[in-house]
């Protein structure tokens, strides 16, 4: 009988160690909703960290309608391009918002906040998790400025309101997907600087080699192929084509697929690197 005791206890010893492995997914759920929570205060407290998201979709829909509508549709034509760069603009406002999470992830390792999560009965991924929880509300945010705008100077829904929440849905699941890209700079850069310097080498060539602003059908022949695989146009003709009308199958599962795939991916790595980083 005592043989036995000792055995059952030395097994039980690698499943007590691990810790993670016994938090249930109600557990889990509650710890993601209370670290949401905090971070969400830690916004109250520096409102300033929400002027990209507020800021950004108005000046960048001004500049580009303004600035670049007249050359890129023609003079006079300006109202006609928002229908097509306002999709394209929520394909980018998710991929610069993402950028803001691994920024993030990079200060609170430097002032220690990380530290004192990891040594919590916590899932590790909880921790990461609700960072992205927040950040796709920023996205959404965003991206609903974005909408109002476009709406006061003249985007219209040519299909029905579904579809628009449609686009909307997609832009947040790829832009959730590119954050765990950003939390795995995030952990692995040094400096936040560099998590920014890295994240923009990043997204210039995906921005602009893309249908976002502009049709591929001029561009250079390498570049438009390019662009055929690129997410980003994946998702800004999804956008387009749910809000203006057309065939929108083949790209929204090509967004999904760009999604899934990410996640795939980067998430365990960047899960794997928070517990080992030190």
């Amino acid at each position: 009988m005592t043989t036995a005791t000792t055995t059952a206890t030395a097994g039980a010893r690698p499943r007590a160690g691990s810790g993670e492995g016994r938090i249930g997914l109600r557990a889990n759920l509650r710890h993601i909703g209370a670290l949401a929570r905090r971070n969400m205060l830690q916004i109250k407290q520096d409102p300033e960290s929400m002027f990209d998201a507020v800021l950004m979709p108005v000046i960048f829909i001004l500049l580009f309608t303004y600035v670049f509508g007249g050359s890129i549709a023609g003079r006079g034509h300006e109202k006609e391009y928002v229908n097509y760069l306002v999709p394209g603009l929520m394909a980018m406002m998710g991929m610069n918002i993402s950028m803001a999470v691994g920024t993030g992830i990079n200060d609170d390792f430097k002032k220690g906040v990380m530290d004192r999560f990891r040594t919590m009965p916590i899932a590790r991924s909880s921790v990461l998790i609700a960072k992205i929880v927040v950040e796709v509300g920023r996205m959404l945010i965003a991206t609903s400025i974005l909408l109002a705008m476009g709406f006061a100077i003249g985007l219209r829904v040519e299909t029905s309101v579904l579809h628009l929440l449609g686009a909307v849905a997609l832009s947040m699941v790829f832009g959730a997907s590119l954050m765990w890209i950003f939390i795995l700079l995030g952990l692995t850069l040094r400096t936040a600087q560099a998590v920014q310097g890295v994240a923009m080498l990043v997204l210039m060539p995906l921005q602009f080699g893309s249908s976002i602003f502009t049709p591929t059908a001029n561009m250079p022949g390498w570049l438009e192929g390019f662009t055929k695989y690129n997410p980003l146009s994946n998702l800004a003709d999804a956008a387009r084509h749910l809000i203006n009308g057309g065939p929108v199958a083949h790209p929204v599962w090509m967004v999904l697929a760009w999604s899934v795939g990410i996640t795939a991916v980067t998430a365990p790595l960047a899960v794997t690197r928070f517990r080992k980083k030190t």
